[in-house]
């Protein structure tokens, strides 16, 4: 049962075994009902036309009884003494009275007579006070029969029978009640029938839905083997840069079989940037680390040719480079942004206060009494700004200039120089980590290449978006956008 195909052939044969059997219990009652109906009606007609002849006088032996064996009849009078009855009949049930012998003062060949209770002859047909349910004289009851089940044997063969009971009052005055019974053994044998075919079909039928279900299951679940098959190989070799095959069909294993290949394309671009990052940093590290060491063991050798100032420069980058790649690792692994309230027009004021060694003054665009709140980390959002004012420095001529303004749900700070600013066809390349355009690359001017890429991730994980564009100075604009707070 680990098998999604056996669990829908399972489930399906469930499904249509508890349909088709109440659909048979159903169609058994129905049929069933239909024929104790039909066999009723029979019923009711042969006791009928006896209960005619009596109510018209019609001496005993000269009622007519054919057909004894498919309609036994049992004639009764007031006292359930028995007055009449089929010639072969040798035992009833179900009719109330199990004789089969008619009484003595009610011979075969005798005319029905009014007995001790006869009146004076009034044809009113009411001889008591509570006979007045009763049919009158020389009449046949309109009241639907009495119907029961029973049995009778005729002629030696016993068989069931469904009795209907309907009274008749000869004209002289005599309530009798006419027992005629209908065989059932063709409401037997049709049911035994119905019923023998639906177990013998029933187990054919669901071996076949079990089976189709199997088939059809297995033929749309072959795509899905294919793509298992596919991403086991891929786990066993680590070559992203296969796919999984796609089915021709729009159903949802197609869509399965394209969100998992998109999947393996994103995957495939993070593991790759992932690598390239790796060896762009083993590179980056790899340069300071070696002139750092290359100074000391000078200094070790000639103490009076130690590069003093050049050495503390290595640390420093080696400094700023450990805490940049320390800091897109935390981005990377998801690291969200705290959930404080950030003043950008506070913030960018403090962060520019802080830099007394830039070599180009930054102009501060402020307005007074503007609320530029935004949610997001303090820290992370004033190493934004500063990556931003350290580019600008880097590059511009004799201008940096900064503002904060409202912008639609959001603010915007922007971050200006009057230098070359930034090539159309480079305005998104920059922002990948350890990019730089070829006259920024030397060591001491072009930085590692992650400021604008840290910049733009915190971007990101804050909600916003970083853009670069060409400024009214002519050189470069970057400009934040951040949401303010829902």
């Amino acid at each position: 049962m680990r098998s999604v195909r056996a669990r829908a052939a399972l489930g399906a044969t469930l499904v249509v075994a508890v349909a088709l059997i109440g659909a048979g219990l159903a169609v058994l009652m129905v049929l069933r009902a239909n024929l104790i109906d039909q066999a009723d009606l029979q019923a009711e007609v042969a006791a009928r036309e006896v209960a005619g002849e009596l109510a018209t006088g019609t001496p005993y032996r000269e009622v007519e009884l054919d057909d004894e064996e498919d309609h036994p009849v049992q004639v009764v009078d007031e006292e359930d003494r028995v007055v009449l009855v089929s010639k072969d009949l040798r035992a009833v049930t179900g009719t109330g009275t199990t004789g089969v012998t008619p009484a003595p003062s009610a011979s075969p060949g005798a005319t029905p007579s009014p007995g001790d209770d006869d009146d004076d002859g009034d044809d009113g047909g009411d001889d008591g006070g509570d006979d007045s349910s009763r049919p009158g004289r020389g009449e046949v009851s309109n009241d639907d029969p009495e119907f029961s089940d029973g049995t009778a044997t005729v002629d030696r063969t016993t068989a069931d029978y469904r009795f209907a009971a309907v009274e008749a009052t000869t004209p002289d005055g005599i309530t009798l009640t006419v027992h005629a019974g209908a065989p059932l053994a063709a409401e037997q044998e049709a049911v035994n029938t119905v019923r023998g075919a639906m177990l013998t079909g029933l187990p054919v039928l669901l071996v076949v839905v079990a089976g189709v279900t199997w088939l059809v299951t297995r033929r749309a679940l072959r795509p899905v083997e294919g793509i298992r098959r596919e991403m086991a190989a891929i786990t066993a070799s680590e070559d992203l840069a296969r796919r999984v095959p796609e089915p021709d069909s729009r159903d949802e294993i197609a869509a399965l079989a394209r969100t998992t290949n998109e999947t393996l394309t994103v995957l495939e671009a993070s593991v790759e940037r992932q690598r390239r990052f790796v060896a762009d940093a083993s590179h980056e590290l790899r340069s300071p680390i070696a002139s750092l060491r290359t100074q000391l063991e000078v200094a070790e050798a000639h103490p009076e040719l130690l590069d003093l100032p050049g050495a503390v420069a290595d640390t420093v980058r080696l400094q700023v480079l450990a805490a940049d790649l320390l800091l897109l690792a935390r981005l990377d692994a998801g690291e969200k942004p705290g959930g404080g309230t950030v003043e950008l027009g506070a913030l960018v004021r403090e962060e520019v206060s802080q830099r007394t060694g830039d070599r180009i003054a930054v102009a501060v665009e402020v307005p007074e009494g503007g609320a530029y709140e935004v949610n997001g980390s303090r820290g992370q959002l004033s190493r934004v700004i500063g990556n931003l004012l350290d580019n600008a420095q880097r590059h511009a001529d004799a201008r940096v200039a900064v503002s904060v303004a409202a912008d639609g749900r959001g603010v915007r700070v922007e971050v200006r120089d009057d230098g070359d600013g930034v090539p159309e066809d480079e305005r998104e390349r920059i922002f990948e980590r350890f990019v730089r355009l070829d006259d920024a690359r030397s060591r001491d001017d072009g930085g590692a290449g992650l400021g604008l890429a840290i910049a733009r991730d915190v971007a990101a994980r804050h909600g916003g978006t970083l853009t670069v564009h060409r400024a009214d100075e002519g050189g470069a604009a970057f400009r934040l956008w951040l949401p303010r707070p829902a």
